[in-house]
């Protein structure tokens, strides 16, 4: 069995009115949210399938269905958490998470610093080891129209 593994996870969310924008653990000020039965946070999503992907634990939504009340609402910085320490108790930790989030709108670039101090220790990592970019669509397709926001993720475990 080998003692690194790779994993890569998307997800993509509809923008929609009256809902918190989330990325990355933190609120971030705009006029549209993400629509999703927890807090739709995009980037915490594709992270945690990446995870779940690199141990060979198939996806979130096996694990965090969005037809459980139980997750209904739910700061995935919480599944976050449940999903490295599932890793944990299968034997591997993070190495590392390289991410991209395309969006139009709003501009990502400041907010980035505060996502990853706000994701490594979930991921028990230091900083340096959450990257996460932001790229637009030249206004193409669903996210260049501002219909919706999607995260790209891929994820280095480690046998521990």
């Amino acid at each position: 069995m080998a003692n690194i593994r790779v994993g890569m996870g998307y997800d993509v969310h509809r923008l929609v009115t009256d809902r918190r924008l989330v990325l990355g653990g933190i609120e971030i000020p705009h006029t549209m949210g993400l629509l999703g039965h927890s807090d739709a946070d995009v980037l915490i999503h594709a992270i945690c399938d990446a995870l779940l992907g690199a141990a060979g634990l198939r996806d979130i939504g096996f694990h965090f269905p969005d037809t459980s009340s139980e997750f209904e609402g739910i700061d995935s910085k919480i599944l976050l958490r449940q999903t490295v320490d599932l890793l944990r108790s299968k034997g591997w930790k993070v190495g590392n998470v390289d991410a991209t989030i395309c969006a139009e709108r709003p501009k990502l670039n400041p907010h980035i610093p505060h996502m990853q101090r706000t994701l490594s220790p979930l991921l028990v990592v230091d900083d340096v080891d959450v990257s996460i970019k932001a790229t637009t669509t030249e206004g193409l397709a669903f996210t260049g129209r501002q219909e919706g926001i999607s995260a790209y993720a891929v994820a280095l475990i480690e046998r521990v």
